[in-house]
């Protein structure tokens, strides 16, 4: 039996292409092994940032003196935007860029038997063929962009991600997604709707709704053919999930701050507030804010301004609680990022009650307006460690106060695969619906719905838990809190 391997890099939506071709693969017949097992390792790049297409090259390198024999496929952001770049690395054997990765699986099962790539004049690069480097298949068409995912269970991912949306239609100037995605383009519902209902029949309990611009689902299918009850935005797609099927519980991934409407912060109300006995929606927002600067956004192109920002964390707040975990990404060093503007930042994130923040450096990426902009005025590397080094210890302070708050309080999670050694310890890792991880001090299968009591946290700032003493026996029976 062939053997593969897929290395994830990048977001939650490119690693819901790399487990659709993980699950063709394994359909055909293909098993899951090491790299320096493997038959085919496939890596699965970002390039959001030059540390990104670093990494992916080293995985690359790495994988081939492990592994010569291995058939080495690139795929993703890295794939579409330098393809020839990545075909002349020794040991690939394909480039696949996203413009063509719904055929991903048909090629890696072609190079798996030693069958030659197909070669058409509009899908495999004239000039790979011209040289000694590896086939290429991209192009700017982004014709066989959206690779739908077999039937989702909870299987190796308890909680598994349904992309339901590629691409973006914003231009941010830093922002190299858009060429290497393509514009927005949105998944059926009636597709969606199929894949959730076949989730729950196999016993899924949370599934996640993940997309490179979530927000923007539905807004390309507007059709005068399609029927009046068929859901055409976000928040209509989100209330028919919640009153059309038993999901027990569904997530949502990052949106963009101006696509959290008075629609779907009512949805959150609605289902996501304990006041109403219903949270079947995950007391969880991840809202971008990449700056706290009004003329560092207006530099970016982002459509809001920082009092837009705190103005939809507050109408999410009044939805669900001071139990929301709320989330941002912050980008520091942006071209021409002065002392005065960086303050406003963290002032601003200063100011909200984050759960978590995701920090990065700004990394200037070729053909994007940002690129000149950092050309002529960049921010110095040592003033931007220096930033980063303060947003650090500011995300860290937030963290900890957020997970102590919930000290005390009786919580919903879901079990997941715990390691070896914590099921030799009688503990099992479970993620809440707030998205906070969580050691419960029980043992018990993965794919669980449980009710915990967080009563401390370790080292590493997990919640500790214990099962509250009313739970149902049908889980585990109550246990003493880890130390």
């Amino acid at each position: 039996m062939p053997g593969f391997h897929v290395e994830h890099f990048g977001c939650r939506a490119a690693r819901a292409d790399g487990e659709a071709v993980s699950d063709r693969l394994r359909v055909a017949g293909f098993c899951q092994q090491q790299p320096a097992e493997a038959d085919v390792v496939i890596v699965n790049t970002c390039s959001v940032t030059a540390e990104a297409d670093r990494a992916a090259r080293a995985f690359i390198r790495r994988s081939h003196r492990l592994n010569p024999t291995a058939k080495i496929v690139v795929t993703g952001c890295y794939a579409q935007r330098a393809p020839q770049e990545l075909a002349a690395i020794v040991g690939v054997a394909a480039v696949i860029g996203n413009s063509h990765k719904a055929l991903a699986p048909e090629i890696i099962l072609g190079l798996a038997a030693n069958q030659p790539a197909p070669i058409e004049s509009n899908l495999v690069s004239v000039a790979s063929l011209l040289s000694s480097t590896a086939p290429i298949w991209a192009d700017d068409r982004f014709a066989h962009s959206f690779l739908e995912e077999a039937q989702l269970v909870p299987g190796a991912q308890t909680r598994p991600n349904l992309k339901i949306q590629e691409g973006c239609n914003n231009r941010c100037t830093f922002c190299v997604i858009p060429q290497t995605r393509g514009n927005s383009k949105s998944l059926p519902a009636a597709s969606i709707l199929k894949q959730v209902q076949g989730f729950v029949e196999v016993g899924g309990n949370e599934l996640v709704l993940s997309g490179i611009n979530l927000g923007r689902w539905g807004r390309d299918l507007h059709s005068s053919n399609v029927p009046a009850s068929t859901p055409q935005t976000l928040a209509e797609l989100v209330r028919h999930i919640l009153t059309q099927t038993a999901l027990p519980r569904l997530r949502l991934s990052s949106i963009e701050p101006m696509d959290w409407n008075a629609e779907l912060i009512a949805l959150m109300a609605e289902f996501a507030n304990p006041a109403t006995g219903n949270l079947r929606l995950a007391r969880h927002a991840h809202l971008p804010l990449q700056s706290g600067s009004d003329g560092v956004l207006r530099r970016m192109h982002r459509r809001y301004r920082p009092w837009h920002y705190a103005d939809k964390v507050a109408a999410l707040l009044r939805a669900c609680g001071p139990l929301l975990t709320l989330g941002a990404d912050v980008m520091v060093g942006f071209p021409g990022e002065t002392d005065a503007e960086f303050e406003e930042t963290y002032t601003l994130v200063q100011s909200l009650p984050f759960g978590y923040l995701h920090l990065f450096p700004f990394s200037p990426r070729p053909a994007t307006p940002a690129w000149a902009m950092h050309a002529e005025n960049p921010v110095p590397t040592a003033l931007v460690e220096e930033r980063m080094a303060a947003l650090r210890a500011l995300a860290a302070e937030k963290t900890l106060a957020h997970r102590r708050s919930l000290l005390g309080q009786e919580l919903q999670a879901i079990t997941l695969h715990s390691p070896a050694d914590l099921h030799a310890r009688d503990r099992t890792t479970a993620l809440t619906e707030n998205f906070l991880p969580v050691e419960i001090e029980a043992d018990l299968p993965a794919n669980q719905l449980v009710r915990i009591v967080a009563n401390s946290l370790n080292a590493d700032g997990t919640l500790c838990a214990t099962l509250p003493a009313h739970s149902s026996t049908e889980n585990t029976s109550a246990a003493l809190c880890c130390g």
